[in-house]
């Protein structure tokens, strides 16, 4: 089904967190969380997407575009973060990732691969431990965001979150409180990947959430984007 014919299926602005995975996702969920907000770190359903206020990580940080044909006039977070300490860090994310692929223990979910594939490709144990192949893609993504996101700048915040102001730039952007002097949570810290998945928390939204299309995605077009 083309895009344009599904974008009247859901109209309530999102709000996309679209960092690249290992720039502070799971810190920014957390956070988002305690103000108040329904949270999907990584959405792989229709219903994950449509129940959720915030999505992050995956499909977002790939797939923004399309996403935001489908929620018109929805706001954008872009995480920054410090290149000497985000490489160490997604080269041990994809190097997980490529080795189970290699072996073919546990199971990938397609969207994640194919986001993957898109911004990291080719994705083999030579690119993804080369410095200059990630931070070529770093930078790709970052220029993609940027371009995407001038058009309105007013639903548009970037930061990084070792900022010591950055959680309270954050809560003014999305017009909520926030302690003074609070700062984000450091979750994920030294090569872990699974703290989302031991946050207990009522507005927190399973990936995989099953609705009336059950666990259906959007088939929305996916056109080839032109090399930077």
């Amino acid at each position: 089904m083309p895009i344009s014919a599904i974008q009247s299926v859901v109209k309530k602005p999102k709000i996309f967190v679209v960092g690249l995975p290992r720039t502070g996702t799971t810190s920014v969920c957390a956070a988002l969380l305690d103000m108040g907000f329904a949270v999907a770190h990584t959405a792989f359903t229709k219903e994950a997407v449509e129940t959720a206020e915030v999505i992050a990580d995956t499909p977002v940080f790939n797939d923004f575009e399309q996403l935001a044909v489908l929620f018109p006039e929805s706001q954008f977070i872009y995480l920054m973060r410090q290149k000497s300490a985000w490489l160490p860090s997604i080269k041990v994310l994809l190097k997980k990732i490529l080795s189970a692929l290699e072996s073919g223990d546990g199971v990938i979910n397609p969207i994640l691969l194919r986001c993957y594939q898109d911004v990291f490709g080719p994705m083999n144990r030579e690119t993804i431990s080369s410095d200059e192949h990630l931070l070529s893609c770093y930078y790709k993504h970052q220029v993609r965001v940027n371009e995407y996101c001038k058009q309105n700048p007013d639903r548009f915040l970037s930061i990084d979150i070792s900022d010591e102001d950055s959680l309270a730039t954050l809560a003014s952007f999305l017009s909520r409180p926030v302690e003074c002097g609070r700062v984000f949570p450091i979750l994920n810290s030294g090569g872990k990947i699974t703290a989302w998945k031991s946050i207990r928390h009522p507005r927190k939204i399973d990936s995989n959430a099953s609705g009336v299309d059950r666990r259906q995605y959007y088939q929305y077009s996916l056109k080839k984007r032109k090399p930077s």
